[in-house]
């Protein structure tokens, strides 16, 4: 997965996040369907960044950016704790 990738996967999480609030307010979305959903993709979308932080780090330390592979999302999760 390249960088234009993962900031793809970064967009379309986003947007996502963006109609779920829209439906929620709209009344389309229960609250609970709203933070169910919403949890995932703030989990994915950090598990997303955490990849591209890390590939960036790879190429500017000479490393292989190719070579870094996204973390499970409980090991990106437990960095804010």
């Amino acid at each position: 997965m390249d960088d234009r990738t993962v900031l793809a996967r970064i967009h379309e999480l986003v947007d996502e996040e963006h109609e779920l609030r829209a439906r929620f307010t709209a009344g389309e979305l229960s609250a609970d369907a709203e933070h169910a959903r919403l949890g995932a993709v703030e989990e994915a979308l950090d598990q997303c960044w955490d990849l591209l932080r890390r590939r960036r780090a790879a190429r500017d330390g000479g490393g292989d950016p190719e070579s870094v592979q996204p973390r499970p999302t409980g090991e990106v999760e437990s960095y804010l704790q």
